[in-house]
């Protein structure tokens, strides 16, 4: 859960607290990929923007795509960089499948399970906040789909509601993109994906896939799309000339309210930031009824 900190709105503090990041795509031995992108060094630079926002989030959620090959080296690479974190911020941490990832190697590797090709589901009571781990990975290709028996398992699994609800996590965003060629690799039969969760308490779903930030709605229920830590899609071109850039990574922060769930778009940026909110300004506020509050920050001088 977020520090502690003095509340001067409508909302309460938000029940729980996630970090959604999407995408690593390490290669063993430190390899750029593409021979241009520091996959190593850029999730480097996004654990350290982790750290520095002095959260103790209630887990930690990576939507696939953990490695660009599915080397047990590179499982073993991430999980050495991310777990230290997660042991420091007292958080448990979701691993989500991606395509890029390959089942039996994620399993033994990262998760310490039997290397075999079943379906790496998971299933997390963050303090009666439900959060369920899909695979959206179809063996041998990069196309996304939830099979009938997956689709049975989640339909068991949201038979009961969970106290605050269900977040889903899963790589291919059930959602349309603006940029042609993706709608090639876009997640399968979402007609059998929407009728299991309609009506059920799923809250959000979390995706990645894209490398690219983007948001809208499934079945009614909104879906979040983090970017990509290792490169991001430039996607200030046309359409049709969209390609990667070694820019724009990002994160999400993800605050569950009891009415309401939002996604913050945290940059990783080496830039300097200003110096007129601070913890003393933050006090000086707190000391203050609301209606000095409001003469002192909202009234217009």
């Amino acid at each position: 859960m977020d520090a502690a900190s003095p509340r001067f709105g409508q909302y309460p503090p938000a029940r729980r607290t996630l970090l959604h990041l999407s995408d690593t795509h390490l290669l063993a031995g430190d390899v750029a990929l593409g021979g241009r992108y520091d996959t190593i060094a850029n999730l480097r630079r996004t654990l350290e923007a982790v750290e520095r926002l002095e959260l103790r989030p209630d887990a930690i959620v990576f939507t696939g795509d953990l490695t660009d090959l599915g080397e047990p080296e590179a499982y073993a690479a991430l999980r050495a960089m991310v777990e230290p974190l997660a042991e420091r911020l007292g958080a448990p941490l979701v691993w989500v499948a991606g395509n890029h990832d390959e089942r039996p190697a994620l399993r033994s590797a990262l998760l310490g399970l039997d290397a075999t090709e079943q379906p790496v589901t998971s299933v997390h009571d963050l303090g009666g906040l439900r959060l369920i781990a899909l695979d959206s990975t179809v063996p041998g290709w990069h196309h996304g789909d939830i099979d009938a028996a997956q689709r049975e398992w989640l339909r068991a699994q949201l038979a009961t509601p969970a106290p605050l609800g269900t977040i889903l996590a899963l790589h291919h965003p059930p959602l349309p993109s603006h940029i042609p060629f993706f709608d090639i690799l876009e997640l399968r039969d979402q007609a059998g994906f929407a009728e299991v969760i309609a009506g059920t308490d799923v809250r959000a779903i979390l995706a990645g896939h894209l490398h690219y930030s983007t948001s809208g709605t499934f079945e009614g229920v909104p879906v979040s799309v983090a970017a990509a830590t290792c490169y991001t899609m430039d996607v200030s071109l046309p359409a049709q000339r969209v390609n990667g850039m070694d820019a724009g990574q990002s994160f999400h922060l993800v605050h569950v309210y009891d009415d309401t769930i939002t996604h913050a778009v945290v940059p990783v940026v080496d830039a300097p930031a200003a110096d007129f909110f601070s913890p003393e300004w933050v006090a000086r506020m707190a000391a203050l009824g609301p209606e000095e509050r409001l003469e002192a920050f909202s009234r217009k001088r």
